[in-house]
């Protein structure tokens, strides 16, 4: 696809002088990429959100419209230039309910009987158990407190189910490419475009590690909002076990490929 926008980066660089390793090193974006956009090879890109925002930024620096060159990219591009369909990420559980749902009428009859079979026996067991001062049952531990109460053995049983590591989700303020994986370097959303207003999550993982197209993105972990500044240019961050984010250089970014 010829759109003249890598004639457009490759002349303005020629004028200003600059190679490409000066380039990579001032705004941080690899020379196979740079490379890629003045030979206009947008395979070689992770295409969509992440195409646009570097070439905003190569142009910007070069003194050129970043937004102009980028908006043309986008109309030239469309879905063969690497756009990816979106699609909003469901959580795990929103599926579980809706397999939920699907449940037979009689099955839950059945499920409703049951229980109150067993409440009825349990009742009956536990009778001799009161607040009269009675033993309990045979083979019903009791205890003393130490204010004289009686505990069973199956009070002090209490479930407790808690969940190791942190929670991760994210809601897009705005279209943005994203690439996120857990602790086991398994994508949990794997090089996706949310368009403003899609929600991922929440994962729950030990940690995670996240690329971003650009800064237009709400994070929220273990149900607190960070504070993730928006940004042009892709950003990275890691997420370790206690949910501290730090941010990650262009190069330590997962790139889901």
């Amino acid at each position: 696809m010829e759109t003249g926008i890598g004639a457009t980066l490759r002349e303005a660089r020629s004028r200003r002088k600059v190679d490409l390793a000066e380039v990579e090193a001032a705004i941080k974006i690899r020379i196979r990429y740079l490379q890629a956009m003045e030979n206009e090879e947008w395979d070689v890109l992770p295409g969509g959100a992440y195409t646009r925002g570097f070439i905003r930024t190569y142009a910007g620096y070069l003194g050129l419209d970043g937004e102009r060159l980028a908006e043309e990219y986008r109309r030239g591009a469309g879905p063969a230039a690497g756009e990816r369909v979106p699609r909003r990420v469901e959580p795990v559980a929103s599926a579980a309910r809706a397999r939920g749902s699907r449940v037979p009428g009689w099955v839950l009859a059945v499920v409703v009987s049951l229980v109150l079979v067993g409440l009825v026996v349990a009742i009956g067991l536990s009778g001799g158990d009161g607040d009269d001062g009675s033993s309990p049952p045979p083979g019903q531990a009791a205890q003393q407190d130490g204010h004289g109460k009686r505990r069973t053995a199956q009070s002090e049983r209490k479930a407790a189910v808690v969940q190791p590591g942190v929670a991760v989700s994210l809601e897009a303020t705005d279209e943005v490419w994203v690439c996120m994986l857990d602790s086991d370097e398994e994508p949990v959303v794997n090089g996706e475009i949310l368009q403003p207003g899609a929600e991922a999550g929440p994962f729950r993982a030990d940690g995670f590690t996240a690329s971003f197209g650009n800064g237009e993105f709400e994070l929220t972990i273990d149900g607190r909002q960070t504070d993730t500044p928006p940004s042009s240019s892709p950003i990275g961050y890691e997420i370790d076990s206690g949910g501290d984010l730090t941010p990650l250089e262009e190069g330590e970014r997962p790139d889901c490929t």
